[in-house]
């Protein structure tokens, strides 16, 4: 028993050691909020007030000084995320995860990011406030890369510590960029169905606009199969450690529609769901100026941002500034192609992509004249049929550093829209209003024409030259809106209005929020910002219940079981709200997906159907499809000697829905309440991993919204009982010039990408519950609820 004890004495002296270690050790990897911290290159003592949510608010002497804080702060809370996003663009990021992300790094290698980059560094003008700046930024970050405290995912990984450059910078948005197009997910895929079945299968599609019903007002001042591009870019996106940006909200309110007489600005930018988020909070007061804005890891300036004068921020465009090229080698020399004037050469270009715990795997990637071939990037194309990719951001010129500056620290209206002409690719809706009563919306991008007969929604032709781009627009020639005599501007990532007769192509999203947003702004006049709020919070379709009536309307009321004239019943009297006690969304998407798949999936195959539900057309088709007798969809090929009709499929459909439900949430319908189904979990790179999942991710939660509401908390329609959300608001921010002090912002999570934070996830209920918090900007409120670092000159 003595030696049993002494044991057990050890075992626990033991395990209480490592209790103490691993509360030491975690104290350690806490980011550091209060006491005194030394850097290099600032003039004077700097001081960081973290206010209770986490929030650094900067006071400085002087801008560099605040900006060499800022990425201090930064690094502390999101280094790890910074490390991930910096290392995409290049085809990094198997240096660090091994082969499972090899894929990954020979697409986006492979794409051009890194060789824009360094041509528009090249260019920058290094005495620049935006270049000067942005250098005393990255400072900051590394001297915390040098002397705070490395994330613990670098600890688990094994990431070896390297200095931050400008290159980083501009990777990071050379990477968001390309996750906002949409072209490469779609164009493909509507070659197959032209090649495979003719035109006459993609009338139900829209390619005309003729589905945009609510479009954005505007007011001056068998070929080769294509579904691998489709399959692969959608893949490596979903995989990505950092989420693509998908979508957005966002509505800025003139003074005459306002209770206070003042513009009310709100945004909610819709991007993929992880964890960290998106968006880190930063409020800079300097005597040069104030400015409290929402930053993506490793940028130094905010995309999102207001002070005391003005508001941003954006919204997705969607337009189409992606074009795929079928290209035609030349027989005798597959490192030469056809163009319009006789062979050339392609450029080729060889880089090697580090992969841990493994061999060096060499990328060949052939360049036309239009882009970089596809074929070397991805699996299952054939070789000797080249597709290039063309895509804007690379080929004009770069000044995405100078214009986000600009957008962050303009002096005036006509200096703000300065930045945003500047800005040539990602096409972004840009929203502005200010203290003096002014609101705009611009569209960015370097829009072009081709010619009159080129249909851009499909693979061109890269050998004759005739679908080449013929004409640059003038950034006159954006959509754009200042100052409308309706008194508000908007954008749900809808279709704008013609420009001289031109509708700009794209890939634009269906009206549901849009009709929305303008049924819920149009009538009122006395906006205030906690009716702003609700409005941000909202979750009614204002399409769903028309659509529902089209649904019912192919029934046979004489063949329903009890459980499906209940879910009937359900339905008819659904006013297209998508709260979490609601039966009608559960049943509704449930049959909504049944009839997709028993429409589309026989033609286009299981992988080709899966493709079409990541794609927009997918959702801009449901709503006039469902009514229309005479599509071409409704008939099963796989079924001979009978031809399917519009009510067979969605009867089918709606029978299959009702087992489905009977069978995963009993035979009680009352009981198929949307909160056992609609849910999310905001997911960390290594919460994949099970033993690590609940340190590092936040969730699940049960949650309201749906796809494409104002609350638009989004999932991909699939065969699994549940609708894990996979994105939504990014934020939501509503900036009240009325009472500026006290705006209100949430995150979806919470401020930190440390685990051990107290900020890390105290957000999430918060956010889940529609509830605000304050973007203070008042100094005595700041200093009462925060806690204190001090940025003291290191001594040389």
């Amino acid at each position: 028993m003595k030696k049993i004890k002494k044991v057990v004495v050890v075992v626990l002296s033991i395990l209480g050691i490592v209790a103490i270690a691993l509360v030491i050790y975690g104290f350690y990897l806490k980011p550091k909020y209060e006491g005194k911290v030394e850097l290099k290159n600032i003039q004077k003592e700097t001081t960081v007030y973290f206010d209770d949510f986490g929030v650094p608010h900067i006071y400085a002497n002087n801008a560099k000084d605040a900006m060499t804080a800022l990425g201090y702060v930064h690094a502390q809370d999101r280094l790890w995320q910074m490390e991930l996003m910096r290392r995409i663009a290049p085809g990094r990021l198997s240096e660090i995860f091994g082969k499972v992300t090899l894929k990954n790094d020979q697409f986006f290698a492979g794409l051009g990011i890194e060789e824009a980059s360094e041509k528009a560094i090249a260019a920058l003008d290094k005495n620049s406030p935006s270049y000067q700046l942005a250098m005393a930024y990255l400072d900051g970050i590394n001297q915390y890369m040098d002397e705070g405290v490395g994330p613990i995912e670098f600890q688990l990984v094994g990431v070896k510590k390297e200095k931050f450059t400008i290159k980083d910078v501009y990777n990071i948005f050379g990477y968001m960029s390309f996750s906002f197009a949409m072209a490469q997910k779609t164009d493909p895929l509507l070659t197959d169905i032209r090649n495979k079945y003719g035109m006459d299968y993609l009338k139900d599609f829209g390619l005309d606009g003729s589905l945009d019903k609510t479009i954005i007002k505007t007011a001056k001042e068998k070929p080769q199969e294509f579904a691998a591009i489709s399959k692969s870019i959608a893949a490596l996106l979903e995989k990505a450690p950092i989420p693509p940006f998908i979508g957005s909200n966002s509505w800025v309110i003139g003074p005459k529609k306002t209770k206070n007489g003042k513009v009310i600005f709100a945004n909610d930018p819709h991007i993929g769901f992880s964890q960290p988020g998106t968006w880190y909070e930063a409020h800079l007061v300097t005597p040069e100026f104030e400015l409290y804005g929402c930053y993506l890891a490793g940028t130094p300036y905010p995309l999102l941002g207001h002070n005391r004068d003005y508001a941003y921020g954006l919204t997705m465009f969607e337009n189409d500034d992606i074009d795929l090229y079928q290209e035609e080698n030349d027989p005798k020399d597959a490192n030469k192609y056809k163009t319009a004037n006789g062979v050339s050469d392609y450029e080729l270009k060889k880089k090697v992509i580090k992969v841990k715990d493994s061999s060096d795997v060499l990328l060949n990637v052939k360049i036309s004249r239009h882009g970089p071939i596809m074929n070397d990037m991805i699996e299952g194309l054939d070789k000797n049929k080249p597709v290039a990719l063309s895509w804007i951001y690379t080929q004009q010129p770069i000044q995405i550093l100078e214009a986000v500056y600009i957008l962050s620290h303009s002096k005036s209206k006509a200096d703000f829209q300065k930045g945003v002409g500047l800005i040539a690719a990602p096409g972004l809706n840009v929203m502005y209003g200010d203290a003096k009563g002014n609101v705009g919306w611009w569209a960015t991008g370097k829009l072009y024409k081709h010619n009159k007969d080129v249909d851009t929604h499909f693979i061109l032709d890269g050998a004759s030259g005739k679908d080449d781009i013929v004409e640059y627009l003038d950034f006159s020639k954006n959509p754009s809106a200042v100052n409308p005599d309706w008194n508000y501007v908007y954008s749900a990532n809808n279709q704008p209005e013609a420009i001289d007769g031109f509708l700009y192509p794209g890939y634009y999203l269906p009206e549901d929020r849009a009709k929305r947003i303008t049924q819920l702004l149009d009538p009122k006049s006395n906006w205030d910002k906690e009716a702003v709020s609700r409005m941000i919070t909202d979750d009614v379709s204002s399409v769903a219940p028309d659509i529902v009536k089209n649904l019912i309307s192919a029934l046979n009321g004489n063949t329903l079981s009890r459980n499906e004239k209940e879910a009937i019943t359900v339905l008819k009297s659904w006013k297209g709200g998508n709260q979490k006690e609601e039966v009608a969304p559960t049943i509704y998407n449930k049959w909504i997906y049944l009839y997709l798949k028993n429409t589309f999936e026989d033609e286009l195959g299981k992988q080709s159907f899966k493709q079409f539900l990541g794609t927009h057309i997918m959702k801009q088709i449901i709503a006039e499809q469902v009514a229309n007798d005479n599509s071409l969809w409704w008939d099963n090929i796989t079924t001979k000697n009978r031809k399917e009709s519009r009510k067979d499929i969605l009867s089918q459909s709606f029978k299959e829905a009702i087992l489905a439900l009977e069978k995963q949430l009993g035979n009680s319908v009352s009981a198929w309440t949307w909160n056992k189904v609609h849910v999310v979990e905001y997911q960390h790179p290594l919460g994949k991993v099970a033993a690590l999942r609940r340190i590092f991710n936040v969730g699940p939660f049960e949650v309201s919204g749906s796809n494409e509401v104002i609350n638009n908390q989004m999932f991909d329609f699939t065969d699994e009982a549940k609708y894990t959300v996979t994105g939504g608001p990014s934020t939501r921010r509503i900036v009240d010039f009325s009472d500026v002090e006290n705006s209100w912002s949430i995150l979806p999570t919470g401020q930190s990408g440390n685990p051990l934070s107290a900020h890390y996830r105290d957000q999430a209920e918060m956010y889940n519950a529609g509830k605000f918090r304050k973007m203070k900007m008042n100094k005595e409120e700041i200093v009462k609820t925060s806690t204190k670092l001090v940025f003291i000159p290191a001594e040389n």
